[in-house]
């Protein structure tokens, strides 16, 4: 009985499995958020010292890698790049469960997650994170307005006539939320670099470069991600998803943003470490290389693996065309991002500046390790992400495929 109701075939087995281990982990997520909101943050190894952690990383990478949604948006319908066409719906989903992974995240470090609305109600127009959380909550509205596109073309659409017509009408705005999306994505992932580069007090984040990098290395991030969660699905189904003609295009675009953003770090870093030497700054980097991997993943991953090595294979023609290649070397600049926003914020917080009240002069790092319920949070997060990907996969008319809608 079950298995006429459930429709299960031995193809799809894999695929349940797949399904019950997010699940699963979802579930521990849950468990670990509702300690959260039960005990409060006495329950990680945040303190006064590290108030940003694992969760903020999170954030921050989730952001990020959702950026592909306005770029490529903005590419197929403010500069008519049709043939980025099929990209542009999966890009916007994507953008989608990384806006709201991060969200997920938000909720639970600020601590009291029941006053989310206060910086709405309460201007604070001189503080950054005022700005950040605005372009949030409206950038997040523009991504749901464009997921209800995505929803109205698939079976559900055809169910609900009423939910099909909203998202028509919500297709026919499409142009229009990504001239809306690209601004508010854009002042969205500069002001998160400029939320550290203002702290005068943090001598290795107080630098005009980050807000900068923050947008290219998204730029790149967003749009490698997209690219690779389109290519392992075109491997699932055995179909030629994307053209390889604008694999190679999108593939050769990363690639110059990848070295672009190099270039940027390079001088940064020459600027700042190499040439001034400036007392703070050096202090800070020779603490951190005493006490953490810092040096080994900014050079190993930041700059060689996440940076200079899928730039090669991106833009060299007889490697980019090996797909598994190819997919790697996407991989390698995700993980690039996510290595750099963690080495971002863990590197400003864990080396106390000498004038911070109640930190002794001879202390030479902060200590900081995630709490199991931090990971708990972390790894539930991941997995609604991974779930709703593979769910909207399977449910909606994110890619051209016959098996898209509900049996």
């Amino acid at each position: 009985m079950a298995t006429t109701v459930l429709n299960i075939h031995p193809s799809h087995r894999p695929l349940q499995i797949w399904i019950a281990s997010l699940l699963v982990v979802f579930l521990i997520g849950l468990i670990s958020m509702s300690q959260v909101l039960l005990n409060g943050l006495q329950v990680t190894d945040l303190s006064d010292q590290v108030p940003w952690g694992l969760w903020i990383t999170l954030d921050l990478s989730a952001i990020a890698l959702g950026a592909g949604a306005f770029t490529l948006s903005a590419a197929v319908y403010i500069f008519r790049i049709k043939r980025l066409e099929v990209l542009a719906r999966p890009a916007v989903f994507v953008g989608f469960l990384g806006y709201t992974s991060a969200m997920l995240a938000l909720a639970m470090d600020i601590g009291r997650p029941d006053r989310f609305w206060h910086p709405l109600v309460y201007w604070n127009v001189h503080s950054v994170l005022w700005e950040i959380t605005w372009c949030v909550v409206l950038y997040s509205s523009v991504l749901v307005m464009e997921v209800m596109a995505v929803v109205g073309d698939s079976r559900l659409g055809e169910r609900w006539p009423r939910l099909r017509s909203i998202g028509h009408f919500m297709h026919r705005l499409t142009p229009v939320l990504a001239v809306a999306g690209m601004g508010l994505s854009l002042l969205h992932q500069s002001s998160l670099g400029a939320t550290y580069s203002v702290l005068s007090g943090r001598a290795i984040w107080f630098k005009p470069s980050l807000p900068v990098m923050f947008i290219v290395s998204a730029v790149a991030g967003g749009m490698s991600l997209t690219l690779l969660a389109t290519q392992i699905v075109s491997l699932l189904r055995r179909q030629q998803i994307v053209p390889p003609a604008v694999c190679a295009q999108v593939t050769r675009t990363v690639g110059f943003i990848t070295l672009g953003y190099l270039y940027i770090k390079m001088w940064d870093w020459a600027a700042t470490s190499y040439y001034t030497n400036a007392p703070a700054t050096a202090d800070i980097l020779t603490r951190l290389h005493a006490t953490t991997p810092y040096t080994s993943t900014f050079w190993g991953v930041e700059v060689l693996l996440g940076g200079l090595a899928p730039a090669i294979v991106l833009l060299t023609p007889n490697l980019c065309k090996r797909r598994g290649l190819t997919m790697l070397a996407l991989a390698l600049v995700v993980i690039g991002v996510i290595i750099n926003r963690w080495n971002i914020t863990l590197s400003g917080l864990i080396a106390p500046p000498d004038w911070s009240p109640g930190v002794l002069g001879n202390i030479v790092a902060v200590s900081y390790f995630p709490s199991l319920i931090e990971i708990g949070v972390a790894l539930g997060i991941v997995a609604y992400a991974l779930l709703g990907f593979t769910l909207g996969v399977r449910y909606l008319a994110i890619y051209p495929s016959k098996d898209n809608c509900v049996d």
